[in-house]
């Protein structure tokens, strides 16, 4: 049995949505520069699909600028207003919590002469409004939240930042890739300048986001160049991708209700069996304000590569919070920000459900994965000694 449980890294595309794409293409392959009907059509589609993505997050058409990838999203907000705003100030505050398409570009600010302070979560993965008030100074320009962490899941109080951020007048950017399309996300209700999202993530095609940027807020482009996007993002648009990604989004919005409850439920069973077959484990995120097809935990004594790695050779397919993926062999700063040790960091583990999963599939990860776990510790150096048992969630070694 094959099961994808890494939907918070890629999503299959839909087949309405290849559908939709296809003639562009194909045979509607025009420039949307282009003032004959061959361009005119294609401009009649990059902006229906405009208006298809800012309905599924409730912005204006006007107020969503197509990008290349959630990252390029997260890095023309970030220097773009930094850039806009250097003259009033040149501090950021960004989070521990960020994504490294955030963080970057806050380091490579710094190297600007920007100051940025990264604020640290709870031990949840929560960052306190309050935190982030306590670290607002005069040269505040500009404050920059994830709100879902596709790490630990856990999503952030946007609404209550995003109010400190106005009140001060500082600029607000939100992360919203693990978010657009798999929860609702309303920016008039939240009361962010900018929100990032990528089509991937909600069943579109790779190679599409977008940028939301409210009504008046000034920013420098990130690419120059032609009049595209309203001269906020230069280059010939990526007409098939852009139709994609708006028909994912009317599609996304249709059927949110129904996704939510389905990978829930998947999520709950998942979560359920795992903490009562599995010892000296840590379910890692907030418990309740979290993504709702995603799993996270830290399991002791054995590496997350491991895991993955032998869940794999059974069908599984999952994600580590650990870069030891990316074989830099380090704990997820993520994790480490939390306050979880790193040896316990080296463990992590993360499941992300789709409409495509099954209750049977979970059943059979449960069956599996507590096998690979023994497996894993049996030959660990670690684990020499240890018992099983298990004391206020922690593993008790032989004396």
């Amino acid at each position: 049995m094959e099961c994808y449980f890494d939907h918070v890294a890629t999503n299959p595309l839909r087949p309405e949505v290849l559908e939709a794409m296809m003639p562009y293409l194909k045979e509607e392959f025009g420039n949307p520069l282009s003032v004959y009907p061959l361009g005119v059509r294609a401009r009649e589609a990059v902006e229906k699909a405009r208006e298809q993505v800012a309905s599924l997050v409730n912005a204006r058409p006007s107020e969503i600028v197509f990008t290349s990838s959630g990252a390029e999203a997260n890095n023309f907000a970030l220097r773009g207003i930094a850039m806009a705003r250097q003259y009033e100030g040149k501090h950021i505050i960004v989070t521990r919590m960020e994504h490294h398409s955030v963080l970057n570009p806050a380091r490579f600010l710094e190297k600007l002469g920007f100051a940025v302070t990264y604020v640290n979560p709870d031990r949840q993965g929560l960052i306190s409004p309050d935190d982030i008030k306590k670290a607002i100074t005069d040269e505040t320009i500009l404050i920059s939240v994830i709100y879902a962490s596709p790490e630990v899941g856990t999503i952030e109080p946007i609404k209550e930042i995003a109010q400190i951020a106005r009140e001060r007048g500082i600029t607000f950017h939100t992360d919203a890739v693990a978010a657009v399309g798999n929860i609702p996300v309303d920016v008039e209700d939240l009361g962010v300048d900018l929100l990032s999202m990528a089509a991937h993530q909600f069943y579109g095609p790779k190679g599409a986001g977008a940028l939301y940027i409210r009504q008046g807020t000034r920013i420098i482009p990130l690419i120059f160049g032609g009049i595209q996007e309203g001269g906020r993002r230069a280059g010939t648009e990526n007409v098939p991708a852009i139709v994609g990604m708006g028909r994912a989004a009317e599609l996304a919005k249709e059927e949110l209700p129904q996704r939510v409850e389905h990978v829930r439920g998947l999520r709950d069973k998942l979560v359920e069996g795992v903490m009562n077959k599995i010892e000296a484990i840590h379910y890692t995120g907030h418990p309740d304000r979290r993504l709702p097809g995603h799993a996270s935990f830290c399991v002791e004594y054995i590496e997350g590569e491991a895991m993955l790695l032998m869940l794999a050779s059974k069908g599984i397919y999952a994600a580590s919070g650990s870069a030891c993926t990316s074989k830099a062999l380090k704990a997820s700063p993520v994790l480490l920000s939390m306050g979880i040790p790193a040896h316990i960091a080296h463990g992590s583990i993360v499941f992300s459900f789709g409409m495509d999963n099954t209750m049977e599939q979970i059943e059979y990860t449960l069956e599996e994965f507590p096998q690979v776990v023994r497996r894993l510790r049996e030959l660990s150096p670690f684990a020499k000694g240890w018992e099983g048992v298990e004391e206020e969630g922690r593993c008790t070694p032989k004396k």
